[in-house]
């Protein structure tokens, strides 16, 4: 299997996707389209993995439209799409959805909920990162996966091979430290989690996050 990562921000890198990919002997190659402007074809896809990134989007950037063009031809394909944050936002907006500001900007861990049964294995409740203050709607045919205190729309699963998280599963520790260092002022304006860029730092990624995240992987590939 080839798996193409769109990677937006120097700072939010592959993490944990790339144990997964070495587990499961698949090829992996990252893409830096808000650099290059260059993006895989449909035809060279076989699991596709959109990361976080500080762009919107609702910015009017022609790389951002090339890629919901390859979101919606693997869409038609049926093939499957992971997103994280600005990725799940992105993969709503081909499925006719707004993407809007938040009724909370989360920036640091705070809990989120399952909200049902259709990924077998997934606990109940994960201490994620969270790094965002826009959100997604949920589109229409897709169901509800995960919820936090502060903003409802936390994730969805869209035709059994569509996950959107607004979230962050794949950070590991190394990963955590690169966006708090780089990106950490973020965290200091109108954060309604009251976490510090040290404070974020210095919390210990939790183990069932990767287990979540390579469950949530494993089911949209099967």
């Amino acid at each position: 299997m080839r798996i193409n990562v769109l990677q937006h921000t120097p700072s939010e890198g592959p993490g944990a996707i790339q144990e997964w990919a070495t587990l499961h002997q698949h090829e992996m190659f990252v893409y830096h389209p808000y650099q290059f402007c260059i993006l895989p074809r449909a035809t060279e896809t076989d699991l596709l993995i959109i990361l976080g990134g500080p762009m919107s989007p609702n910015d009017d950037l022609e790389w951002i439209k090339q890629e919901r063009e390859l979101i919606h031809q693997l869409l038609q394909q049926h093939k499957p799409i992971f997103g994280a944050c600005y990725g799940a936002q992105q993969i709503t907006k081909v499925l006719s959805c707004e993407v809007l500001t938040a009724p909370h900007k989360e920036v640091g861990w705070a809990p989120v909920y399952r909200q049902n049964d259709m990924i077998p294995g997934l606990p109940e409740q994960l201490i994620v990162l969270h790094w965002h203050e826009e959100m997604f709607q949920i589109p229409r045919g897709a169901e509800l996966l995960f919820s936090s205190d502060l903003v409802a729309n936390q994730g969805f699963c869209y035709n059994g091979n569509v996950v959107g998280l607004q979230f962050h599963l794949e950070p590991q520790l190394m990963d955590v430290r690169t966006m708090t260092i780089n990106d950490g002022d973020y965290a200091d304006v109108n954060n309604d989690l009251h976490q510090t860029a040290t404070e974020i730092a210095e919390k210990t990624v939790p183990v069932a996050n990767k287990a979540a995240f390579f469950t949530i992987l494993d089911y949209i590939v099967s």
